[in-house]
C-alpha cells in the first residue's frame, strides 16, 4: 500500500477554522481507498511548521500534498511555484533557489476535477507565507535529504460556513467537494508519477 502525507492547517488570523483542516478530516472520514494517508495538522507559524515538516519528510514518502485555505480562491488552485521569500519579506533558506517548480503533472488534475464539475486551475503565485513555505521547503528538504518525494500544493476556497461570516460574502466550497477534489487529485498524480 502507498502512504502519502497529507498536510493542512490550523486556523490563524480572525479565522475560527481552517477549510484546509476541515477538508482533511473530511477525506479521512470517507476515504477508503488503496492509498495510506499519514496526515498532520501544521501551526500558523512558520518557524514551528517547517520544523516539523522537516521532521515529516523523513518517512520518505512518494509524494506530499499540502492543502491551505486561500481566502480569495473562487476555484482550488494548484499551485506550481514556491518561492524563497519568508514572512519578513527574507528568504527562507538563506543559500537555497529563488523557486521550485513542481515536476508533477497537474493540468491533467485541473482538466478531470473541471470535467466533474469542481472548479480548479493551476496558480503561478506563492500564495500567502505559510502556504507558500510549506510548498518551498517541501520541495527543498527532499532535495537536501536526496529523496524521490514529490509535492504538490492545493489552495481551497473557504467553506460556505466561513465565507457567511465575512462582511463581503467571498466565494466558498463545499466541505464533500473540496475533500472529492483532494482526493482525485492524489490518485491523478500517483497513478501518472515514474
Amino acid at each position: 500500500m502507498t502512504r502519502i502525507l497529507v498536510t493542512a492547517f490550523e486556523p490563524y488570523d480572525h479565522w475560527k477554522q481552517n477549510a484546509s483542516w476541515l477538508t482533511l478530516c473530511d477525506l479521512t472520514r470517507w476515504y477508503n481507498g488503496e492509498i495510506e494517508l499519514v496526515t498532520r495538522r501544521y501551526p500558523a507559524q512558520v518557524g514551528r511548521m517547517a520544523e516539523m515538516l522537516r521532521k515529516d519528510l523523513q518517512g520518505d514518502f512518494p509524494l506530499v500534498i499540502h492543502l491551505g485555505q486561500a481566502p480569495d480562491a473562487k476555484a482550488i488552485e494548484l499551485q506550481a511555484i514556491g518561492v524563497n521569500v519568508g514572512e519578513d519579506g527574507g528568504k527562507l533558506v538563506h543559500d537555497g533557489p529563488e523557486a521550485y517548480r513542481t515536476s508533477l503533472p497537474l493540468r491533467p488534475c485541473v482538466n478531470q476535477l473541471c470535467e466533474a464539475g469542481i472548479p480548479c486551475k493551476i496558480s503561478y503565485r506563492g500564495g500567502d507565507c505559510r502556504c507558500n513555505a510549506a510548498f518551498y521547503l517541501s520541495q527543498h528538504y527532499s532535495r537536501t535529504f536526496g529523496m524521490n518525494t514529490q509535492s504538490v500544493f492545493i489552495n481551497l476556497p473557504l467553506a460556505p460556513a466561513q465565507a457567511a461570516q465575512e462582511t463581503e460574502l467571498p466565494a466558498s466550497m463545499s466541505t464533500p467537494m473540496t475533500s472529492a477534489a483532494v482526493a482525485m487529485i492524489m490518485q491523478s498524480l500517483l497513478s501518472t508519477r515514474p
